[in-house]
């Protein structure tokens, strides 16, 4: 509910609200291709951002309990995140599925695994974001580090 969070995703909301699937696949297999490098310019963009840099504060405070934390806009694209991610899209997977297409209130907590992306086994926890009004506008994913807890 934090404005850093809803704000961030209006804006993107706004901004991607003509983008076709082609121009989705074009961006995922561009951002695949830069963390593959271990850099590249979309991911220096995403990763600079004001909610990225929040997202990344709130991880730290965590301790370690918190392996990633990324945000997604209302076609599953990330807007912000502590970590690079494996791909820039995540609607295609079960953590906005589950969550954003479910509609307000809705929690998703996946099953216990490894992930490359912040090498630890970790959970997924993922919810829908609203805006004000109560309407979806996106969603949270929070790795739990689970050899931490």
């Amino acid at each position: 509910s934090d404005a850093a969070v809803v704000d961030a995703i209006k804006a993107q909301n706004a901004k991607h609200g003509s983008i076709t699937e082609d121009d989705i696949s074009k961006l995922d297999t561009e951002w695949r291709a830069q963390a593959k490098a271990g850099k590249g310019a979309m991911i220096d963009e995403v990763l600079s951002n004001a909610l990225s840099k929040f997202l990344q504060a709130k991880k730290d405070a965590a301790g370690g309990k918190i392996s990633e934390m990324f945000v997604m806009d209302n076609k599953g694209l990330n807007v912000g995140q502590s970590d690079v991610t494996s791909d820039y899209m995540q609607g295609d997977e079960a953590k906005w599925q589950k969550t954003y297409q479910a509609g307000p209130g809705a929690l998703f907590i996946d099953e216990i695994e490894f992930d490359d992306s912040s090498k630890a086994f970790q959970s997924q926890a993922s919810m829908t974001i609203v805006d004000e009004a109560g309407n979806a506008i996106g969603a949270i994913t929070i790795g739990v580090n689970v050899e931490k807890l």
